[in-house]
């Protein structure tokens, strides 16, 4: 029963009352021990089959001289490290040793204070026999928010029924270079729709019952020529306009309760360090009050790597006076705080505020309950973390995320799929039995079945399905070699042997090449094999990895975007054939496509499908899934590949005299094709002019004209037509993403905010700027056939905080009684 000495236990009293009271009864050294952690590593990493388990790459730099768990725990313990991530342990183990753990925790302190424990959830919960599902790159290429809120809770509610109560995801960086490794982590290249994704995964985790933490604040994706830590030359402008926007998003509208610093300093300034960022920014302009937190030994670099600090001591005085909470994954620098404050060197009122904030988080998660216990969350002997539920949802958002940028014919495999063929979104649909490129008729719809070669790494081997912080590639796979996996998964191949469509179908594999292996003595087989085929269907990509063991993932940067190893090779080796040739890419980032493109017959993009993959693709290959993905990055025609997004001023994009070099993509931003055909059309704007404080509403129809069902993304972008600063040619300020029966419509409504026609001005303050805008409808960031254009009216306004960041949409359903009836044809003929 609760004491009067002990009112912080007493669930029945507002937060802040109960953390003043257990403040009040924190000795010095106490508070100090509630913002360190501690990584317990597994000692018989090499003994489990000879892989040497590290899962980060400063684990053995930081093992010296560290003190054991027990003696760490003394005093209390803010967060307990990755008690699941570290090791392979199924998931009742994995349960019983955080539960035990925490008991130590709770014995070993004079208060029984219990720890926070976190973990990584990229790709699911980061633990043995958890699903995994998409990487977050194809999260974006759905376009769909809600399948990611869904997602996002059950992550939540599977880490939070273990004793789980931190979740190191979303990122939130905008990708500024496809050379950086961790473009598979993030949302893609656009800001909104980035807010727009992140926002809701954040709202799924938190609702889940798990706080969400928002990384990497702020400009990671943003370093120098694409290199993991490498420096960000970036100005205050951009830093303002593209990389914040996300993250103050997720704060105000997502209520995120833990934020993580970047490693990478911006104009010299480390964000470990940074009271501008951590203070300033996060707290005083956006109004945050949840718990910043150190990416791994982030603290520990402002001595060794950033070099703003005189040692550890010294760094740990400065992070936590710039708005540091707690340093994670163990504790270094924060380790001698309570003496910084004996001598004067630290103020005790900010070791206070920092202790304040991470009792809040305890006691918001239920920590500080007098009934609280380490099985609190324990939902009897369930402890199924890949559920037929999940394995459904995972297996719809890989589906939902998988990309067509070409077609001309060949697809769906097995056969047409209803009326067949395909076209880019508002064209015409390819008649049935429509022509390979060869001119033959489409082999997959043969008398007999037909003969398919499949090859390319990526075909056998289902871990390229997986991201780097997925448990197989970051954990697993160390243990216990290269080929284990720790979850059930389906290959590509597979998957087509087992797809319906191909039921009378031969089906011939050869690997051809490895992913960076140079041993080419496997080219001659597959060309062989793909030569006597009726279809070759060429997969290609990235096996992820960390810190150089994968081409895609953590510290895996290249230095261009072509394919990696001699995979390039392989697919001119087999369009040299003639055959007609289905090229599937599973990637982590977009490769540079442009020396294939034109002779490929169709070309498939998956970002990482998770471990429902193999049957997703499987599934778009036969056409018993329609595809609309939508590219959330585009894809670079040349190797070079630079910039590395649609958002630049018009002289980062072509200019004809300017440049002998066309920086333009292959595929644009927002492209995806489907095996149905789209129109948009009747634009109507609710005005031609808006206050500077007011809203518009652009609204314009979309109409499924092909023979299926299907999806497509109507996209709105803005342009300012004449500004006092350089902006961005055009950039996304709504979407929707909108399922339609053969000849249905729908009327799809943006409300637009003055507020997102803001930049930060010439004084650096962000302001509403009178003037022409133009709006543009369609299905990419270059097939945008509606154009309409208003002025915002009356004087330059300051924008103040808490700025409309959203745009709202609403999908209103038409009847198309006379489409269905007309067929596609007459209704193009139309004008629907």
């Amino acid at each position: 029963m609760t004491t009067a000495e002990h009112r912080w236990q007493d669930a029945r009293l507002p937060i802040p009352d109960r953390v003043e009271a257990l403040l009040a009864e924190l000795t010095l050294e106490e508070k100090v021990s509630q913002l360190g952690s501690y990584w317990i590593r597994p000692e018989e990493r090499k003994e489990q089959g000879g892989g040497d388990g590290n899962v980060a790459p400063m684990e053995d730099t930081f093992s010296s001289g560290r003190p054991t768990f027990e003696e760490e725990i003394r005093g209390g313990l803010g967060q307990i490290t990755r008690a699941f991530g570290s090791a392979p342990l199924d998931p009742a183990e994995g349960r019983e040793r955080l539960a035990r753990l925490q008991r130590q925790v709770l014995g070993a302190n004079r208060l029984g204070l219990p720890a926070l424990a976190h973990e990584e959830c990229l790709t699911g919960f980061t633990t043995m026999a958890a699903t995994c599902y998409p990487a977050s790159i194809a999260w974006a290429a759905s376009f769909d928010a809600s399948l990611v809120r869904d997602m996002a809770a059950r992550i939540g509610r599977d880490m939070r029924k273990t004793g789980v109560h931190l979740g190191l995801s979303p990122v939130l960086d905008v990708v500024r270079d496809y050379r950086w490794g961790r473009v598979e982590e993030t949302l893609g290249e656009d800001p909104h729709l980035v807010g727009e994704l992140g926002t809701a995964y954040v709202q799924g985790l938190q609702s889940g019952g798990v706080h969400a933490t928002l990384k990497h604040f702020a400009g990671y994706a943003a370093s120098r020529a694409g290199r993991n830590h490498a420096p960000v030359p970036m100005g205050s402008r951009e830093f303002e306009d593209v990389v914040l926007p996300p993250f103050e998003r997720a704060v105000r509208e997502g209520g995120a309760r833990s934020v993580m610093n970047s490693y990478a300093d911006v104009d010299g300034e480390a964000p470990a360090a940074s009271h501008r960022l951590l203070t300033g920014i996060l707290r005083e302009r956006w109004g945050f009050t949840g718990t910043v937190v150190s990416d791994y030994w982030a603290i520990s670099f402002l001595e060794t790597m950033h070099r703003v600090a005189e040692d550890q001591d010294d760094a740990g005085v400065l992070s936590l006076t710039a708005g540091m909470d707690v340093e994670l994954p163990e504790t270094n620098a924060f380790r001698n705080l309570a003496r910084a404050v004996g001598s004067g060197r630290l103020d005790a009122e900010v070791l206070d505020t920092a202790v304040r904030r991470v009792l809040t988080q305890k006691a918001e998660l239920g920590l500080l309950d007098a009934d609280w216990s380490p099985e609190d969350a324990w939902e009897g002997d369930d402890v199924d973390l890949d559920s037929a539920g999940n394995r459904a949802h995972a297996r719809r958002m890989a589906e939902q995320s998988i990309i067509l940028l070409k077609n001309d014919g060949v697809l769906p495999l097995g056969g047409t799929a209803a009326s067949g063929g395909t076209a880019a979104s508002g064209g015409t649909a390819a008649p049935d039995g429509a022509a390979s490129p060869g001119g033959a008729a489409t082999p997959c719809g043969a008398e007999g079945g037909p003969r398919l070669a499949v090859v390319g790494p990526s075909a056998g081997q289902p871990r390229t399905h997986l991201g780097c912080y997925s448990f197989t590639n970051h954990v697993y796979s160390r243990f216990f070699g290269e080929d284990e996996h720790g979850i059930d998964l389906v290959s590509i191949l597979d998957a087509l042997r087992a797809a319906p469509a191909l039921s009378g179908a031969e089906i011939v594999h050869e690997r051809g090449v490895d992913f960076t292996d140079p041993d080419g003595s496997g080219l001659e087989a597959a060309v062989a094999a793909a030569r006597d085929a009726d279809v070759a269907i060429v997969t290609v990509g990235d096996l992820a990895g960390l810190f150089g063991r994968g081409t895609s993932g953590e510290g895996c940067d290249v230095v261009d975007l072509g394919l990696p190893g001699r995979q390039a090779e392989l697919v001119e080796a087999v369009l040299a054939t003639g055959t007609p040739t289905v090229l599937v890419l599973v990637t982590g980032r977009p490769y540079s496509l442009g020396a294939f493109a034109d002779r490929a017959a169709a070309i498939v993009q998956a970002f990482m499908p998770g471990e429902e993959g193999g049957p997703a693709l499987a599934s778009v290959l036969t056409g018993a899934v329609n595809p609309s993905g939508k590219l959330p990055v585009q894809i670079p025609d040349h190797v070079g590949g630079q910039p590395g997004t649609y958002l630049t001023p018009p002289l980062g994009w072509y200019s004809d005299g300017v440049s002998n070099l066309d920086p333009r993509p292959l595929y644009p931003f927002g492209y995806g094709l489907s095996y149905t055909s789209f129109a948009v059309s009747d634009l109507e704007l609710s005005a031609e002019e808006m206050g500077n404080d007011g809203v518009l509403t652009v609204a314009a129809s979309v109409t499924n004209t092909g023979g299926r069902a299907g999806a497509e993304v109507v996209q709105a972008y803005l342009e300012d037509e004449v500004a006092s600063v350089v902006r961005p040619r055009l950039w996304l300020t709504g979407f929707a993403k909108v399922e339609l029966e053969s000849g249905e419509s729908a009327r799809v409504e943006f409300r637009i905010h003055a507020d997102r026609t803001s930049f930060t001005g010439v004084e650096g303050k962000r302001i509403v700027e009178p003037g022409a805008f133009s709006v543009k409808v369609g299905t990419s960031s270059e097939d945008l056939p509606l154009a309409g254009r208003f002025a915002v009216s009356g004087p330059v306004r300051a924008v103040p905080e808490g700025r409309v960041l959203d745009t709202p949409v609403r999908v209103i359903r038409e009847a198309a009684e006379a489409v269905l009836a007309a067929g596609p044809g007459a209704a193009q003929e139309a004008g629907v």
